[in-house]
């Protein structure tokens, strides 16, 4: 029988995810205390799963983030799982000074787009990754190619970090439009919303505002929850129990949408306003993570564009990539609390 761990590491990525809000009720501690095992958050100690050497991968860590670099980590040879998939629409958008008139995608021919500069490895280049990837989506909703405006490259640090100062690789080239060194900026997120309007700066394409989701595939969507392949083979009821949690802070998050609005902002790096700004509609609804063949899918074209385009080292079969097997043992685990909670009442 495999050791049990004594620490188990969760992801701090800035964006919303279901896990971070179940770590902030303090669930995830209590649901592993039972054994003595400890809860801690990469941000903290600088663990990651998606390095680029996978023999250096730490081995029980849950990876909540965004799908770039594990992608890239999987193309590599990584030993990960893909044991769940979220969806929150979270402010695409393509910016631009105020005197700039779009009225549609159309007008975003023969503008000049910032793209930030490649980080230490293509892998790891999610700015520009994501740029590029909105920026594409933007220009088909008008019938347009990448070859209708010009990409203006933006130097990006070599090195990408959940931090302040990290987040501002998320919306490189602000600057620079506000300076017309650039005509306009894609931005995701509540801090690159609140960004752009410090500057003055304002919405020329909202993406958000289009019905199809498949304009909206990126870096953050689908997000990925992936596990080193071991936990499942030696840790299964540990994985169970993490997807188990992260479900009941979902359900939770989707009757106390007043209450997550101040968690999401620590856990975005932004502000109470900048979350109201950034996830609209019914977004405290959307945290449950699953395993569905719309967002299966979308993972998959987000892959076939990462792969197109440079990113990966190799193709990622995304099929052979998920396990569903602990998500459907979480979900049997949740029905039975509900049933539970339901006799009780």
């Amino acid at each position: 029988m495999a050791e049990v761990p004594d620490c188990i590491w969760i992801t701090r990525c800035p964006v919303p995810s279901a896990s971070g809000v179940a770590w902030a009720l303090g669930w995830m501690e209590e649901a592993f205390a039972a054994d003595a095992i400890a809860i801690r958050r990469v941000r903290e100690i600088g663990l990651d799963l998606v390095a680029a050497n996978p023999e250096q991968q730490a081995r029980f860590l849950f990876r909540e983030g965004g799908n770039i670099q594990a992608l890239a980590a999987r193309a590599l040879g990584a030993p990960t799982r893909v044991i769940g998939l979220t969806w929150i629409d979270e402010h695409q958008a393509i910016i631009v000074r105020p005197d700039t008139c779009i009225l549609g995608a159309s007008d975003l021919k023969g503008l000049r787009f910032a793209l930030p500069g490649f980080a230490r490895t293509r892998g790891e280049s999610i700015a520009r990754g994501m740029a590029l990837h909105g920026i594409e989506s933007a220009l088909a909703l008008g019938g347009l190619t990448l070859d209708d405006i010009r990409l203006v490259d933006v130097p990006a640090p070599p090195v990408e970090q959940p931090s302040i100062q990290g987040m501002k690789r998320l919306w490189l080239g602000l600057e620079w439009l506000a300076a017309g060194r650039v005509d306009a900026v894609y931005v995701k997120g509540a801090a690159g919303a609140e960004a752009a309007a410090r500057l003055g700066m304002t919405v020329g394409l909202d993406l958000d505002a289009y019905p199809s989701r498949l304009t909206r595939v990126n870096n953050g969507t689908p997000r990925p929850i992936t596990v080193h392949e071991h936990m499942i083979a030696d840790h299964f009821d540990l994985v169970v129990r993490y997807l188990d949690q992260t479900l009941r802070a979902a359900d939770w998050a989707s009757n106390n949408r007043a209450e997550l609005r101040h968690i999401l902002a620590r856990e975005t790096l932004s502000t109470v306003a900048g979350v109201d700004a950034a996830y609209r509609d019914d977004y405290h609804r959307s945290l449950h993570p699953d395993l569905s063949e719309d967002r299966v899918a979308m993972l998959d074209s987000q892959a076939n564009f990462l792969w197109s385009h440079g990113f990966l080292n190799e193709r990622v079969d995304v099929a052979r990539w998920i396990d569903p097997r602990p998500l459907q043992a979480a979900l049997r685990r949740r029905a039975d609390r509900v049933a539970s909670q339901a006799l009780e009442a």
